[in-house]
């Protein structure tokens, strides 16, 4: 059940009759010469900086014990538990998890590899393979690699031109995949920017029986896919499937995972995996209403993997964990939580469907008609508890809601920058927690990363000016997230918010935010959590991972979509929420 408010006061925008039909130049950017947004589906750090980061992570600790020690015995032991948590114990044979490291100076780094200038022959040379000398030669022999299991394990390729000569500059996008049985994640991917790549591999104990498929795409060469019409630049071939196993070594085993608390959303890219914890192999097609109901919605959770009712995710026993692990809420305990909360929304339509499957899928609300592209709108527990929950959400792709393609340029609207303020100036109270996005719709817009820079920096300023607003009224800043645009999948890989694209705009925006102090709260990083499933129209229709479950022919012509990503980004934005 939901009630509309009334918006704040704020100078009129142009009326739904209003819209005229976007550029038809700038829609073929998006979709390669035609298509429909909106289609209804038939760098590991050197030894030296690792040096320094260790030792600055140390000082830290250091301080921190001595705090500590004044608190108690108790203190001093959730401290070294913190500290074995990130680095491993290894007097205990314990080993440490894969992670991914800050990166400082994002945009300058990425303009300066952008703007190398060629005149070499292996600079100018294309990238037609790779050399991967640790897996090639059992590979070629048809054999499968084997690899300690809890470990993280390194290693060096090199792009290589058509004559298989190496080439010396980077800029390559490699897709890379790591599945098996019970296990998927994306391998973090460093370019060492002289034509030599990185990768990194973990699979936890727990998963490590039966083959590993270890697959590498090469999709766009030479930052092509930061073009502005990329889709002809798209080189999509897949130039290795290799396979793996992994074997448990000795007693050595990783710190167990603790759910995530305020403090670990401080990191501004994740590494995670899924993992899957139940399997009902009966279960092959949708039921009636389209929906994946494999397991019982009450089928717990494995500890420490996750929390909760695992059957509420309808994932057939999937599940995503990354630094730590996220508690899945029933709908009793989500509304607890939120009751009396406001969450603001600002983002692309990816943002409707988030908002709409926490409501159906956690908290009951059978009545959605209310989330729509903008909404301000009271939901009360079905249930018949007296709890409340207040959801506002503006949608950004333009700044006329029933228009799209403008993404962070919409705020160069007067108007629309004083609807979004009205929404914290005005009243006796401000949200208690602020979502923001970029959204695909800036791969649309934007013709190059300088200039993305240059919006997504005035995007940070307004943010920063509306939380100055907020405290100079006397109010406490709302907790402020920002959430990773998703790794668009299967036809999309190829346009203009291409994952490689957007991989550059999360971390061009999260540092603008970062350094105008707008993220309060942090990040949640759904480009990781999409990134393993965006290799086809599964779990997608390209641009979205959350469209309402139906029983009809899907983009890949099967009956039905799995839809569980999207809920599971519904349970980490009530982690991120809840458990402060």
């Amino acid at each position: 059940m939901s009630a509309h408010l009334s918006p704040p006061l704020h100078p009129p925008l142009a009326a739904a009759g209003d819209a005229k039909k976007p550029d038809a130049a700038r829609r073929a950017s998006c979709f390669g010469g035609g298509g429909d947004h909106h289609h209804h589906p038939k760098k590991p750090p050197g030894p030296i900086a690792a040096k320094l980061a260790l030792a600055s992570f140390l000082a830290v600790i250091v301080l921190l014990a001595a705090d500590a020690s004044l608190a108690g015995a108790g203190a001093h032991r959730r401290l070294r538990r913190q500290y074995l948590h990130y680095v491993g114990d290894a007097a205990a044979g314990s080993l440490s998890w894969l992670s991914v490291p800050d990166r400082p100076n994002f945009t300058d780094d990425l303009l300066a590899r952008w703007l190398a200038p060629g005149g070499s022959p292996c600079r100018d040379a294309r990238t037609a393979n790779i050399s991967v000398a640790a897996l090639d030669g059992a590979a070629a022999r048809g054999e499968p690699t084997t690899l300690g299991a809890g470990e993280i394990h390194e290693f060096t390729f090199w792009a290589l031109d058509e004559a298989g000569r190496r080439r010396c500059l980077g800029g390559d996008y490699f897709e890379v995949d790591l599945s098996g049985p019970a296990w998927k994640a994306r391998p973090p991917v460093e370019d060492r920017g002289d034509g030599s790549y990185s990768f990194r591999l973990q699979v936890a104990p727990r998963f490590a029986a039966g083959g590993f498929r270890l697959t590498v795409v090469l999709l766009f060469r030479s930052f092509e896919g930061l073009k502005f019409s990329s889709a002809r630049f798209k080189y999509r071939a897949e130039l290795r499937r290799v396979p793996l196993l992994f074997r448990a070594a000795g007693n050595a085993s990783l710190p167990a995972l603790e759910t995530c608390r305020a403090a670990d959303f401080s990191r501004d890219a994740w590494s995670g995996r899924w993992t899957r914890l139940a399997r009902n192999d009966s279960c092959e097609e949708v039921d009636a209403e389209g929906r994946y109901r494999c397991l019982q919605p009450d089928h717990p959770c494995e500890a420490p993997w996750c929390d909760g009712p695992l059957g509420a995710l309808e994932s057939n026993g999937w599940v995503y964990s990354a630094h730590c692990s996220f508690r899945l809420f029933a709908a009793d305990a989500a509304w607890r939580c939120l009751d009396g909360k406001w969450l603001f929304f600002w983002g692309d339509s990816n943002h409707v469907d988030t908002i709409r499957n926490l409501l159906t899928f956690v908290l009951g609300v059978t009545d959605t008609s209310a989330v729509t592209r903008r909404f301000d709108a009271v939901f009360k527990n079905p249930s018949g508890g007296p709890e409340t929950l207040r959801i506002t959400s503006i949608f950004n792709g333009h700044w006329n809601m029933s228009m799209n393609y403008l993404g962070l340029h919409s705020l160069r609207n007067r108007g629309f920058r004083q609807l979004i303020r009205s929404y914290f100036v005005s009243g006796d109270r401000v949200p208690d927690v602020v979502v923001l996005n970029s959204g695909l719709h800036d791969g649309c817009y934007w013709t190059s990363i300088r200039t993305y820079a240059q919006g997504a920096d005035f995007a940070a300023q307004f943010w920063s000016g509306v939380l100055a607003k907020v405290r100079a009224r006397g109010h406490a800043a709302p907790r402020v997230f920002y959430r990773t645009t998703i790794a668009t999948g299967g036809y999309a890989r190829d346009l203009a918010f291409n994952p490689s694209k957007m991989e550059a705009f999360n971390g061009v925006l999260v540092e603008k935010m970062r350094r105008h102090g707008v993220l309060t709260g942090g990040v949640i990083d759904n480009f990781d959590m999409t990134f393993p499933w965006h290799y086809d129209n599964r779990c997608n229709d390209g641009v979205h991972y959350g469209r309402a479950p139906a029983r009809f022919v899907w983009r890949d012509g099967k009956i039905g979509h799995q839809y569980f990503v999207d809920l599971m980004l519904g349970h980490v934005l009530l982690n991120a929420i809840c458990n402060g």
